[in-house]
């Protein structure tokens, strides 16, 4: 007889196998994608510019992550790189929710911090997050470059950014591991160009 323990090491066993399998069909699909956005994040420092990340949920943490990456470091020493998420002002996303409705909480921080030249990368697994749309939009007004990182076909975000990655998957979670995997894969390619030693 199987203890509980037996069947939840098989769960434990298919949830990563899981994760590996969206992964492969990643690398698959959106290699050359993950090279043109890491391309780009690097031409964005190069002429000065900055990165503003935005996301809901899990994609708030990750936007948080990513610019922590930037700011701080990754894995080499150097100088830290302007990165600013649009998510960690309770001040400033309680305002502009109250004041304007969240559909425009990350729109009016790219309006106003953002400057032609910078990066808008916005975060939505679905692809349909109202918010994170209209930041893109925002952004594309104010003549920033925007990334999409999303899941499936791209819901509609994928029609207001100029590079989208699309991780093949509909789960969620799966998801959401991949982009992060691939915001570590960006921050790598960025330090080893801008900081070769």
């Amino acid at each position: 007889m199987n203890s509980p323990s037996d069947s939840f090491t098989r769960w434990v066993i298919d949830e990563i196998e899981a994760s590996i399998d969206v992964k492969r069909r990643t690398i698959e699909t959106q290699a050359p994608m993950i090279v043109a956005i890491a391309e780009r994040v690097v031409e964005t420092f190069r002429r000065g510019g900055k990165l503003l990340l935005c996301g809901n949920g899990g994609s708030a943490a990750d936007a948080q992550h990513i610019a922590a990456e930037f700011v701080s470091r990754f894995r080499r020493e150097r100088h830290g790189l302007p990165a600013i998420a649009l998510t960690t002002d309770t001040s400033i996303l309680t305002a502009i929710s109250n004041d304007y409705g969240y559909e425009r909480v990350f729109a009016r921080q790219v309006e106003a911090l953002g400057r032609p030249g910078d990066m808008v990368i916005g975060i939505s697994t679905s692809g349909i997050s109202a918010s994170v749309i209209a930041a893109m939009r925002a952004a594309r007004n104010g003549g920033m470059a925007t990334v999409g990182f999303t899941g499936a076909s791209g819901g509609t975000l994928v029609d207001h950014v100029d590079l989208c990655l699309c991780v093949p998957s509909h789960n969620t979670a799966r998801i959401q591991e991949v982009h992060i995997t691939v915001a570590h894969v960006v921050c790598e390619i960025v330090e080893r160009t801008l900081f070769e030693e």
